[in-house]
């Protein structure tokens, strides 16, 4: 069976300053190497003065595709730091990319490694996080006298209605939880006492709030 993955949905951006370095974080949802890599290029263009521009990203959805880059600063204090954050959030298809321009005061490998952990897990503390579920959809056709039914039984059980089309007959396309679809299509057979026609769709992650 499929695997729920959690992620970042969209993407967040969040600033503090440490003695004076000001540290900029941004993440986002990526759903592969060049993907992330592309994120982080558009970081570095924007940011084309900054000191520094580290980053880490798990870019599939197993957790085999990790990256990190301490960009210039000591070796295990940027890169590895924001990539354990990831890891300890349980977040997969996200990169967090953090820009520090240096202040003057230098923080030690200590100091960095605190700047870059708490700059990664504050920006994820506010970004908005999704578990990608693997869903089924279905096309639901019944006649205008069941119309009624099926929005009902759709509207008190767990399902994404993407669209409704009224033709000879009305089809309403859904999408629901693939752990679920089995006891969801049984319910809605039984509850409109079989007058309804079921086809089943394709299967994909989708989105959901935690």
């Amino acid at each position: 069976m499929e695997k729920s993955v959690r992620t970042v949905f969209g993407r967040h951006e969040s600033e503090k300053i440490i003695e004076r370095s000001r540290f900029l974080t941004y993440s986002a949802h990526v759903e592969s190497e060049e993907e992330a890599r592309a994120f982080v290029a558009e970081i570095r263009s924007k940011h084309s003065l900054a000191t520094h521009v580290c980053y880490a990203f798990i870019s599939d959805k197993t957790g085999n595709l990790q990256r990190f880059s301490d960009d210039g600063e000591p070796q295990g204090t940027a890169g590895v730091p924001i990539l354990e954050v990831l890891k300890s959030k349980k977040l997969f298809e996200t990169a967090v990319a953090v820009v520090r321009y240096f202040g003057g005061i230098k923080l030690g490998a200590g100091g960095l490694v605190r700047a870059y952990s708490s700059s990664a897990a504050e920006n994820l503390d506010g970004a908005d996080i999704r578990i990608l579920e693997m869903c089924r959809e279905y096309l639901i056709e019944v006649d205008y006298t069941g119309i009624d039914g099926v929005q009902k039984y759709l509207s008190t059980h767990p399902c994404s209605l993407l669209s409704t089309d009224y033709g000879e007959k009305v089809c309403f396309n859904i999408a629901v939880k693939k752990v679920e679809a089995e006891a969801f299509v049984s319910e809605l057979v039984d509850y409109m006492q079989g007058r309804v026609e079921i086809e089943s769709g394709e299967e994909y992650y989708a989105p959901f709030k935690e």
